[in-house]
């Protein structure tokens, strides 16, 4: 072959590992895909074939040769910390190959049948569209869950798994193995899914594109209540381990749901691709009336024996595939783009369509996100476009048919003023939306504001927004202390109140003074990129309103959670002269603006003492900051000569290590700081060193 030649291919080989890696990144780390999964296999595939071609171009590092992460770095792209203990699984985690056709189906049948000199059968399941997870149980009870990681180390997400409610905590029946590890798959059911994008739109949030990012970023929160609000289910399908009592996968599966674990009872036994076709038609159909995601079938070889002797490839197991579904898709013609503004301010193009009947529902908008996406799809007014649904319920347009775009079609034009109080729009660098800055006077963004603030998560006022834009209308509000200062003569005359209604409103008023907490409060006063998880770290960490409101930016990224924009968008926010009137305004409404009191500490063991803790623990830094807080102790984000000591997890931070160094301050383990507690069951962990090593004589998919 020409130089030229191989040259083109080995660009061309590193083009598709480059592409890949980022979407793998975006896939399994951001929850953010911006291609299809087929579009990302085809990528893939082409790989796989230039790579067998020329096996003397293949690296260790190729995707081909290692599965997908999902372990984030210790700081993200949006510079806050993501920190969890990680530990190395038993058995390494691998994929699956991916097919789009039943021809290879056959194909894997076939060479199943060449690699072995017995006859065997299929089990067939749902491909259920969420996040691996890998459970442990010792002696009957979870021992430790974790994701799939790298498929040799994962993040140690226990406490969230605990929190999800059909995970048992402790197995029923008899016959379970001291120790076994068991893996399937969490995911988001559709009432959830849908319940938690209506709470992020409403609060101008970005909306998840389907149940599986949902369900992904749902476990790595680092709240477990958090996660046990999210409605997050789990479907376990293959035990692990060497020497496991059944013969069969079929049989191992109806021995765990003997013990109360959650397996689907949708699999079947086939013994023939014309039984496994049989399957996967029937399940195309019938997956659209399930409650949950589904994108395909996975086929596995039922004989465990059968399993062993196939063995696996570096990423794939031999003994089993999955057979993809194909997204359902609708070509209909865009007729016009509204413009929409949010309570912060995002203006958002939505897409006006002829309507067009797609699984099961007809679609007549669709969102297009910002004006990064309409570039992207350079699409025109009157285009023919492809309209999906992620996960198969939020409609967005995934590509434009420019064959059939008739001669003249005018591309949208955005608009450079706000389409509500015609303020000119302003696009912060680095941010693919464009906002108004008039923040105070654009009556949307008011009226977004207040309704945010009266929600559910926040103040949760018995109202919603037919309310506040009657009261709007008549000018009785303009910020929420507003609505403290209404009186029963105002709201009766609201269109369609009476006594009751009016007598109601105001009980859940003064129900929201008195019984919101502080970090209730923060979250409701709407500051940009201050989430309700952000609120309550800011409310642990401050205790008070006063505090937030002088720290620094430095103070403010020492916090868990908060990263370089969020701790800017803090700054802003309390630089203005009319939030910090408001605030005040609360406070004399009577709102809660600091933490309730500590309780008292469970000890003075750690007295006068001053820790500053960093690395990655057996358990959460928020679970070791309140174990330090109930002993007496005093939490600090830097190492001073005030510091008693530097307690330090895995990987700890070389800078705090070597300030601590310089001083000459003690640095402790996980264990001497465990010592150095009263040994009652609140100070007792049992966690082990998280990245110690286990066997891997048998790897395991999934």
């Amino acid at each position: 072959m020409e130089t030229a030649d191989i040259n083109g291919i080995r660009k061309r080989i590193e083009e598709l590992r480059t592409s890949i890696r980022e979407n793998n990144r975006r896939y399994y780390v951001e929850n953010d895909p911006v291609i299809s999964d087929y579009d990302f296999d085809m990528l893939m595939n082409e790989l796989a074939v230039l790579e067998k071609a020329h096996p003397e171009l293949v690296t260790p590092d190729s995707p081909t040769q290692k599965v997908g992460s999902d372990l984030r770095d210790r700081t993200g792209q949006d510079g806050a910390r993501h920190e969890f203990a990680q530990y190395p699984h038993k058995y390494p985690m691998l994929s699956l190959g991916n097919t789009y056709d039943i021809s290879e189906v056959e194909a894997f049948a076939d060479r199943a049948r060449k690699g072995l000199d017995t006859s065997f059968t299929f089990c067939c399941e749902l491909k259920f569209d969420g996040t691996a997870i890998c459970l442990t149980y010792r002696k009957g009870v979870l021992f430790r869950a974790l994701t799939r990681g790298d498929g040799i180390v994962g993040d140690d997400v226990t406490e969230n798994v605990r929190h999800i409610y059909n995970i048992p905590q402790k197995l029923e029946g008899s016959g379970y193995p001291d120790e076994f590890e068991i893996r399937g798959e969490i995911y988001m059911p559709y009432t959830a899914f849908d319940r938690l994008n209506e709470e992020r739109m409403r609060d101008e949030d970005q909306p998840f594109a389907n149940p599986r990012n949902a369900a992904s970023g749902s476990l790595k929160l680092l709240d477990p209540d958090e996660v046990g609000r999210r409605g997050l289910e789990c479907t376990l399908y293959h035990l692990a381990g060497g020497d496991l009592p059944f013969a069969t996968h079929d049989e191992a599966l109806k021995a765990a749901a003997s013990w109360g674990l959650p397996i689907s009872d949708k699999r079947r036994i086939c013994h023939s691709i014309e039984e496994i076709e049989e399957y996967i038609t029937y399940w195309d159909k019938a997956r659209k009336a399930l409650p949950f995601a589904t994108d395909g079938i996975v086929i596995k070889i039922n004989e465990l024996p059968c399993q062993k002797e196939l063995g696996y490839t570096a990423k794939f197991p031999r003994w089993a595939v999955a057979y993809k579904f194909k997204a359902e898709q609708a070509l209909t013609r865009l007729l016009s783009i509204d413009y929409q503004v949010g309570r912060t301010g995002a203006v958002t193009p939505v897409a006006n369509l002829e309507p067009v009947l797609l699984s099961g529902t007809t679609v007549k908008r669709a969102t297009l996100h910002n004006y990064g996406q309409m570039h992207l799809l350079d699409i025109h007014i009157g285009d023919y476009v492809y309209v999906e649904k992620g996960g198969e319920i939020i409609p967005k347009i995934t590509g434009v048919d420019t064959d059939r775009r008739e001669p003249g079609a005018q591309m949208p034009v955005f608009p450079d003023k706000c389409p509500d109080c015609g303020t000119p729009l302003v696009k912060d660098e680095g941010e693919a939306r464009y906002f108004c800055p008039n923040q105070d006077g654009c009556p949307t963004q008011i009226k977004g504001k207040l309704v945010h603030f009266i929600s559910r998560k926040a103040m949760n006022v018995l109202a919603g927004d037919a309310t506040i834009d009657q009261l709007y209308s008549l000018g009785y509000v303009r910020t929420p202390a507003d609505l403290y200062s209404l009186t029963k003569t105002q709201l009766l005359t609201l269109d369609g109140w009476k006594d009751k209604s009016a007598r109601r409103f105001l009980d859940s008023l003064e129900a929201s003074r008195k019984t919101t907490s502080f970090d209730h409060v923060l979250f409701a006063l709407g500051i940009r990129y201050v989430g309700e998880t952000t609120a309550k770290s800011l409310a642990r960490h401050f205790g008070n309103i006063d505090a937030l409101m002088h720290a620094d930016r430095d103070t403010l990224l020492s916090v868990d959670d908060i990263g370089e924009v969020v701790a800017d968008s803090i700054l802003d926010y309390f630089s203005k002269p009319a939030h910090l009137e408001e605030i005040r305004r609360l406070e004399q409404a009577g709102l809660k603006f600091s933490a309730e009191e500590e309780s008292e500490p469970k000890s003075s063991a750690l007295e006068r003492k001053t820790i500053v803790i960093s690395g990655n623990f057996s358990v959460s830094r928020d679970e070791i900051k309140e174990t330090i807080q109930r002993n007496g102790g005093k939490n600090s984000s830097s190492v001073s000569g005030k510091t008693s000591f530097l307690l330090a997890g895995e990987k700890p931070g070389p800078e705090k290590l070597k300030k601590a160094a310089s001083l000459n301050i003690p640095v402790i383990s996980e264990e001497e700081f465990r010592k150095m507690l009263p040994q009652d069951p609140e100070n007792t962990e049992s966690g082990t060193s998280v990245h110690g090593t286990g066997p891997a004589d048998q790897p395991t998919l999934f």
